[in-house]
Parts: structure tokens; C-alpha cells; sequence
């Protein structure tokens, strides 16, 4: 099976200046936790201090108080009597509830006059039982509905400025003393740096172009696969340009009352208005640019509320006065899917697309990512650059840390090219898996698998040299893979070297049934690979005489997983001769790979001997068996996932 090169995510934006801070959630946990300990703090002090100030006694004692002449004074009421009695010299205030609602107070009043006790009635005021029966409860459970409820929504929904403020954007405005990254710190792109250049130069001198009567454009669409770098390039524009940057992500301008998108979007550009120059920066724009449904669409939920806000934004972007100063960046990952009224002229004028990086882009990338890693004088980043085609601007990061962490679990200090070259088969076929304990009789085949991709590689006219064989778990499934590394980096793909990609896919099922007589569940993906450019060879690039030079396939993702999609327009009679073709394609490249194979049976056998020893060829190993060698030992990979094939 072939292994597919892994999209890394992009960093998320840090907050301005200073440490970052807590969540808010956790935040507002922490604060309630700590009203919770307050009140039962205070509660705690209040039923104290009511303690200490009146003691309780029994009805019982009460009268052996008064019999002993020791109150001093009482006040009774209809349930309770409250007064104070001596106890040596110290004096005490207590209180004792009467037996019952039938008590005689009459008759208690005549023993205290007895005992020449000064006592006197009181009658309990209603609004005391009002106050602490009904206000003072109702009050208590309103506060605590207050701050544990309503307070959080409010945060939510308008950051804490009250009802009124519930459309305020949630942008993130930053100056030149926030941002430290700039251009110096961004590689590979040059054509993209020169056009977002020319962006800050117009803020700072916005005369130059008036002169001669140019007209910066409204907005400037960055698209391209994830971890290019275009969220990192908005970061550069923030931190070369000396005006206010605006930074938002479009999923902010979603909630779930319709309106609120639309009123944060216009509080937004009103903010940028009052502050211009300026740049505004949304990323991820397709949450809120996608086409609109229309008439017959669904109009209700967040649908409706997308539409309204996207609606707002072509309003505001339509209604600058030229040259106003304020600037729209976005990024995207999917542009098929942005509504065209959002790219036409006036509004994004300029669409650039940050590719992936070539050769010398990937050595600049690795320079800057490797300006604070120590490292031996043998690891070369041009030879790294030229072994990792394909790879992005944050897998590039990814090797380079990879590397880092690799050196720190040996207790290195330095940085060596094996760490490096670790990290690389890290990134392009996952983790060693050295706990997946392999039979015998399973290692022998995955031997065999493999060497049937490599033989294959090998003998066909039009394959890409064989890196290396290896028969060490990785990822998730791999037992086993083969890496090809072709010799010069290539944009177009010929009939011929598709036909022999096929055949190097096949050449690990070709060799299960050769040596074995049967075939395995490893070439799952393989099969599913070599179909695929079969497809695409038949109903894309019209390379079928029978089909004839006809383009069947449908429209998909440009950068998200961009596989082969059928379209839907095809007659019953061209769906037979369709898959007729593939299936002739599929046989004559395997039949191609068992014969390399049988013709090469014995150079097999030798190779899985040293194979299952070593458990890992690469391609000096294999030169040296075959007594040849490439002119130039260093190789580089155009594809990734087209040259490893995996078990």
C-alpha cells in the first residue's frame, strides 16, 4: 500500500503582547467557585456571630432561672421568651421557645412579677416574616440565577457589555508592538510575499500609487493546502505594516440568533473605518462565503443567519470609497465553494494561490526553522530539501522538531542527519510501531511484498529510484514500505510512467502470488491506487483509445483531499467501456510486474535474506548488491504518497 504525506494543521494565532491567559470558561469557573466560597464564608460569620450573641436554653431551665432570681429581664411573645440572667458575676443573654401555640402567657407573666422579674410583651412585625420568608430567599436564588446563568450567556453572546452590546465583533486588533513575525521569517512563497509587499508599501505610502492612478485592490484572497502558510503570512503583514490589524476567524461571526453575524460584521468595518489605514484579516472565510442557497434553498437556522452575514459583508466590502485605506485579507482552504459574488472584481480583486514550496523554497523554510536548533556540521538542509517534495510549510516545521525531540530522548545536545532522517520517515510513514511482534511466517511476506514494489521500481524504463525497503511497523496499518525518490523535480506525468506506476503498485500483490501462490489483505491500498490512476487515466486525461480523449470527472476539493471524482453525465455504454479500459490497464501492469519479478526470482530470495536481517535497504544497499550506482547519491522526492508503498 502506498502511504499518503499527512496535512498539518496551522497554529493558532497567539493572543497580543504579554503570557496567555486563561480561557474564559475557566475564568468564569474560577470566579464562581470563588463567590461560592465567600458566601459560605459569610453565612458561616453570620450564624457565629447570632450564636455567641444569644444562647439557647430549654423551657425547663427558664423557669429554674427565674426561680432562682437570676433573669434579670424578659421579653415574651406568643412562641418565644428572650431576656438576660446572671451566672456569677457574668451576665448572658439567652432565648427559649414557649411549649406550644396554647401556651398561657398570662400565667407566665404572673411568675415573673413573682419573682420580680421586669419583663415585658412584644408582637413579631409581619414585614419580618415577609422579609426573611419570601424576599430574602427569592433575592438570594435571583443573584445566584444572575451570576451563574444570565452573566454567562451575556458573555457569550456580546463579551460582557450588556444586552446592547451582543453585535460587537469579536476581532482581535493588534499593532506593530504585538506582532513580532515578518516577511524575514517567511520562505517558499516569494511570488505571494512580493504581491502582500506591495499591500504594506501602499498603506505607508499611499501617494506613490495615487500618483499615477493605481488602485490598490479591495480585497486579497490567500488559498492553498493547509500548512502553507497563509494564516503566517497575514501574521507578517501585521507585523511589517505600521497601522491597525484586525485579526478574526469567520466562525465567529456565526450564532444562534439570526442578525447577530450581520451586526458584528458591520461594528467590524466600522471600527476599521475609524482607525484607517487598516487591514482586516478573516480567516477560514469559507464559513461565511459559501454560495448562497437562493429561493428554492433552506432559509431557516444558521443557513439563514450565514446568508445575512455574507450578505452584510459584500455590502461593506462593495460600499468602500476607493482608496479609503482599509484593506480585507482572507484565507481559505476551499475557494470552489465561495459564493461569486464574494471574488468578483470590486470585491476580492486579487486571488493568489500559496503553493507549495519547490527545492529552494524548502531550504530557506528548514534555515529558518532550524535557526535555534543546534546541529552537527553533517546535517546538510539543502540535502534535506530535496528529499522532502511535497511537503508543506508546517510539515517542514514538523521535521525539524521531530528531529529536536528525537536528539532530546537520547540526551543529546546536538541535532545529527540520523535524527533528521528518522523525522522524515516519522512524518511521511508515522511512528515506529517496534511493539507490533510479527510471526515469521508474516515478516517473510511483508520481505516479499516489499521487495516486489522495489524489483518492480527498479527494472521498469519510467519508475522513480528506490530510497529505501523496509519492513519496520509505522503508522497505523503499515507493515511494512518501499520509498521511491525520483531525480529532478517533475510538473507533468507522461502515459508511460503512469502505466509503470501502476506496475510498481501491483509488484507487492505480484509477488504474493508468485512466491506464496496466494494474495494477502496488504495490498488493499495498493489496489485501491492503482484503480484510481487507472480512472483518472481514462476519464481525465483521455489516455484510452477506446473511450476516446473525453473528460469525464467531476469538479472536487482543489486543496482538501483532492481525489478523482466521477461525474454524474455518463451513459450505461460508456460506464462498460470505462471500466473495460481500467481493468486492461490493472492486468497489463501486473502482468508486467510478475514478469520483472519471475525474471528476477533469485535476486528476490538473496535480498529478503539480508532484508529479514537488516530489516531496513536503502538505497546504497541495493547499489551495491546490484553493483551500480547513481550518479548523484542524493535523490529527492517529487510526490510523497505516490512513491511508498506500503503492506
Amino acid at each position: 500500500m502506498v502511504d499518503k504525506p499527512r496535512n498539518r494543521r496551522k497554529k493558532p494565532v497567539p493572543p497580543p503582547g504579554g503570557a496567555p491567559r486563561p480561557p474564559d470558561n475557566q475564568r468564569q469557573r474560577n470566579v464562581t467557585i470563588a463567590w461560592i466560597i465567600a458566601g459560605l464564608g459569610l453565612l458561616f460569620v453570620f450564624q457565629t456571630s447570632l450564636a455567641g450573641a444569644q444562647e439557647s436554653i430549654e423551657f425547663s431551665r427558664f423557669l429554674n432561672l427565674v426561680q432562682d432570681g437570676s433573669v434579670t429581664e424578659a421579653v415574651v411573645t406568643d412562641t418565644s421568651v428572650s431576656g438576660e440572667y446572671t451566672e456569677g458575676e457574668d451576665t448572658k443573654k439567652f432565648t427559649t421557645t414557649l411549649p406550644g401555640t396554647g401556651y398561657d402567657t398570662f400565667e407566665l407573666g404572673k411568675i415573673l412579677s413573682a419573682n420580680e422579674v421586669e419583663w415585658s410583651g412584644a408582637q413579631p412585625s409581619p414585614w419580618t416574616g415577609l422579609l426573611f420568608g419570601w424576599i430574602l430567599p427569592f433575592a438570594i436564588i435571583g443573584g445566584l440565577y444572575y451570576f451563574f446563568i444570565f452573566r454567562r450567556v451575556r458573555n457569550q453572546l456580546g463579551g460582557g457589555g450588556g444586552p446592547l452590546q451582543i453585535g460587537k465583533n469579536k476581532a482581535k486588533l493588534y499593532d506593530r508592538t504585538d506582532m513580532k513575525t515578518t516577511f524575514a521569517d517567511v520562505a517558499g512563497v516569494d511570488e505571494v510575499e512580493a504581491e502582500l509587499v506591495e499591500l504594506v508599501d501602499y498603506l505607508k505610502n499611499p501617494k506613490k500609487y495615487e500618483a499615477v492612478g493605481a488602485r490598490i485592490p479591495k480585497g486579497v484572497l490567500l488559498v492553498g493546502a493547509p500548512g502553507t502558510g497563509k494564516t503566517l503570512l497575514a501574521r507578517a503583514i501585521a507585523g511589517e505594516a505600521d497601522v491597525p490589524f484586525f485579526y478574526i476567524a469567520a466562525s465567529e461571526f456565526i450564532e444562534m440568533f439570526v442578525g447577530l453575524g450581520a451586526a458584528r460584521m458591520r461594528d467590524l468595518f466600522q471600527q476599521a473605518r475609524e482607525r484607517a489605514p487598516a487591514i482586516v484579516f478573516i480567516d477560514e472565510i469559507d464559513s461565511i462565503g459559501q454560495a448562497r442557497s437562493g429561493a428554492a434553498g433552506n432559509q431557516l437556522g444558521s443557513n439563514q443567519e450565514q446568508e445575512q452575514t455574507l450578505q452584510q459583508l459584500l455590502t461593506e466590502m462593495d460600499g468602500f470609497e476607493p482608496n479609503s485605506g482599509v484593506i480585507i485579507v482572507a484565507a481559505s482552504n476551499r475557494p470552489e465553494v465561495l459564493d461569486q459574488a464574494l471574488v468578483r472584481p470590486g470585491r476580492f480583486d486579487r486571488q493568489i494561490v500559496v503553493n507549495l514550496p519547490d527545492i529552494k523554497g524548502r531550504e530557506a523554510i528548514l534555515k529558518i526553522h532550524a535557526r535555534d536548533v543546534p546541529m552537527t556540521n553533517e546535517v546538510d538542509l539543502k540535502v534535506i530539501a530535496r528529499r522532502t517534495p511535497g511537503f508543506s510549510g508546517a510539515q517542514l516545521a514538523n521535521i525539524i522538531n521531530e528531529g529536536a525531540l528525537l536528539t532530546a530522548r537520547r540526551n543529546s545536545k546536538v541535532v545529527e542527519m540520523h535524527d533528521i532522517e528518522e523525522a522524515i520517515d516519522r512524518v511521511t510513514a508515522g511512528l515506529e510501531r517496534r511493539s507490533t511482534v510479527l510471526s515469521d511466517k508474516e515478516r517473510r511476506l511483508v520481505a516479499y511484498h516489499e521487495l516486489g514494489h522495489a524489483m518492480v521500481a527498479l527494472f521498469v524504463e519510467n519508475a522513480d529510484p528506490v530510497h529505501r525497503v523496509s519492513i519496520i511497523p509505522r503508522g497505523i496499518a503499515a507493515l511494512g514500505y518501499t520509498q521511491q525518490l525520483p531525480d529532478e523535480e517533475r510538473y507533468l506525468m507522461s502515459e508511460p510512467e503512469l502505466r509503470d506506476r501502476i506496475a510498481v503498485l501491483l509488484g507487492g500483490r505480484s509477488a504474493e502470488d508468485i512466491i506464496f501462490g496466494f494474495a494477502t489483505t496488504g495490498a488493499q491500498d495498493d489496489l485501491r491506487r492503482a484503480t484510481e490512476i487507472a480512472r483518472r487515466m481514462v476519464m481525465e486525461f483521455g489516455m484510452s483509445e477506446v473511450v476516446g480523449p473525453i473528460n469525464i470527472s467531476d469538479n472536487g476539493p482543489r486543496f482538501l483531499s483532492p481525489s478523482f471524482r466521477q461525474g454524474g453525465s455518463v451513459s450505461e455504454e460508456t460506464e462498460v467501456a470505462i471500466d473495460r479500459e481500467v481493468k486492461a490497464i490493472l492486468l497489463d501492469g501486473r502482468d508486467k510486474a510478475r514478469k520483472i519479478i519471475g525474471e528476477h526470482r533469485d535476486d528476490m530470495d538473496a535480498l529478503a535474506v539480508i532484508l529479514l536481517e537488516k530489516e531496513s535497504l536503502d538505497r546504497r544497499d541495493l547499489d551495491e548488491y546490484f553493483g551500480t550506482g547513481p550518479d548523484d547519491a542524493t535523490v529527492e522526492l517529487k510526490d510523497p504518497a505516490a512513491g511508498v508503498g506500503e503492506s
